[in-house]
């Protein structure tokens, strides 16, 4: 469900522009790009798909749907879309508009009564649009623990209430902090507004309309069907399969399954202003409301390029905004354990590039250096090594990790032998959003696990004084963390506060977000 950051590379790309316009790349150039980057950075699978003009310059599939059981990737495989999903839920709610059936300024507590904001004044204020816009005044990718990892059984009843729980960081609508949550709430206003769950109303009024007829929202349908691709990540540095990411409550977030003939359809729709069909005579949404996805509501610092000529970065319902060598750029990506998505359009260039994988560990940048090498053809920049690039960012990340994760595993090694005295930290322990953790013994070690998200149970290591670290039995992703128990008068632990280890643990785990005190 979550977005690749697109503008990891700004610094590396503050070069000269070629002046040399190429109007169109060719299959054989997509073709040299997709083994080179699959090659390069290790990615199972992948599919690419072009259009340009009204018409498809390519669909097409590259490298294995598992690696367990070699399959080629072809343009009909299904990948989960995850955020990208974003932009279906903010179409789903323009359809709702358009029959009147909603407006974008209607307050959120009007159609969930028990919907409750941090305050007052932000439970009375916050309307549609605000929920798609990642301006709530909350942290970034805040309560994503209860649907990270997947299994829990927290569902859009729970994450209606949850918000007043939540401490701001900044002012109602002043600032930008990508959410999740939020998203699920708008999925929960289709659903009570059109009498239809989310993924009905989705595969009825948009999918099926589209011809999208591969592309599902109903995980059970999409698992049994043979061409899907399955989660990779990089595991003790090797290429491994994962379990998929299943949680269709969150759906709305990034639930989404498609393929990138499907997409060029999507992709269509879009850069037609809501207009489909042969002669573009029925609508999905209006050119208004087209307008209003394509218009910033949230605004970011843009990042000087002398390469782009970027003036302006922000994000609207449901699609990041900026504007690349005098064009418009209209993107999302999107992410969930061991699968990667990327979708662009180009409006004044009518393009659009989609771009789907199934590697945990490398897919962002293999996505991001396809896209950009693309992009900057299109655009007349001169080339650029994006592969190469990719490479070497991710190699000096793995490092940074590598270093500091191994410092804490190696602190944690030298303390085996150190007595504790693990009753004082025994019990069960309570947050008002995430429920009850528990710490407990087990075969002589002490170990924590939660009650409503099952996969977080591991074992607990002494790092410090009353600070623990935690190596959960799930590894599908990078999430290990440090428990930090405060003790009363007595000796005895009373709260937890909690944070991952690796400095690149990704943003869902928000452990931080916890407030855990030991229940009477």
């Amino acid at each position: 469900m979550k977005i690749f950051k697109r503008f990891l590379f700004t610094a590396l790309i503050n070069l000269g522009i070629s002046m040399q316009v190429i109007a169109q790349v060719t299959t054989l150039q997509v073709d040299s790009l997709m083994k080179s980057a699959l090659a390069e950075l290790e990615v199972a699978g992948a599919a690419i798909a072009i259009v340009k003009d009204g018409k498809v310059v390519i669909q097409k599939g590259y490298g294995t749907r598992d690696i367990d059981a070699p399959s080629p990737v072809n343009e009909y495989t299904n990948f989960q879309i995850a955020s990208t999903s974003k932009a279906f839920t903010v179409a789903a709610l323009a359809i709702l508009v358009e029959e009147g059936k909603v407006t974008w300024e209607d307050k959120v507590k009007d159609h969930i009564p028990e919907f409750k904001m941090y305050n007052d004044y932000v439970t009375e204020n916050m309307n549609i649009a605000d929920l798609l816009t990642h301006r709530s005044g909350l942290g970034l990718g805040v309560g994503d623990l209860m649907f990270f990892p997947d299994g829990g059984d927290f569902d859009a009843k729970d994450v209606v209430k949850v918000f007043q729980y939540f401490k701001p960081v900044s002012a109602f609508r002043t600032q930008f902090d990508y959410d999740n949550l939020l998203y699920i709430v708008a999925g929960e206003v289709i659903h009570r507004v059109s009498g239809q769950p989310f993924g009905t109303f989705v595969e009825k009024r948009i999918l099926m309309p589209l011809g999208m007829n591969r592309s599902k929202v109903d995980k059970k349908a999409m698992l049994k069907d043979e061409n899907t691709a399955g989660p990779h990540s990089l595991i003790a540095n090797k290429v491994k399969r994962i379990n998929f990411f299943e949680n269709s409550e969150s759906a709305a977030a990034g639930g989404i399954y498609s393929n990138v003939a499907d997409m060029t359809k999507w992709m269509s729709v879009q850069l037609n202003r809501g207009k489909y069909g042969r002669n573009l005579d029925s609508a999905l949404f209006s050119a208004a409301n087209s307008k209003r996805m394509w218009t910033i509501h949230t605004p970011l610092s843009a990042e000087e390029s002398k390469r782009y000529k970027s003036h302006f970065l922000g994000y609207g319902l449901g699609w990041f905004l900026t504007d690349k060598n005098g064009c418009m750029v209209v993107s999302h990506s999107g992410y969930v354990p061991g699968m990667h998505s990327e979708v662009i359009l180009v409006p004044d260039l009518n393009l659009g590039i989609t771009i789907l994988n199934n590697s945990d560990h490398s897919g962002g940048a293999l996505n991001h250096a396809v896209t950009n090498a693309i992009l900057d053809k299109y655009l007349g920049l001169s080339e650029l090594k994006w592969v190469d690039m990719g490479v070497n960012f991710l190699a000096q990340n793995k490092g940074k990790d590598d270093e500091a994760t191994t410092k804490v595993w190696a602190k944690v090694d030298s303390l085996k032998k150190q007595k504790v005295d693990i009753q004082k930290y025994i019990g069960s322990y309570s947050d008002r959003w995430f429920g009850e953790v528990q710490v407990y013994l087990k075969d002589k070690e002490l170990r924590i696990r939660s009650v409503r998200s099952p996969k977080l149970n591991g074992a607990m290591h002494l790092y410090e004084k009353d600070i623990f670290a935690i190596r959960w039995d799930y590894q599908d992703m990078n999430c290990d963390a440090l428990a930090t128990f405060t003790l009363n008068k007595e000796g005895k632990a009373e709260s937890i506060k909690m944070k991952g280890i690796s400095p690149n643990i990704d943003f869902s785990f928000d452990f931080q977000d916890l407030d855990l005190r030991r229940k009477p």
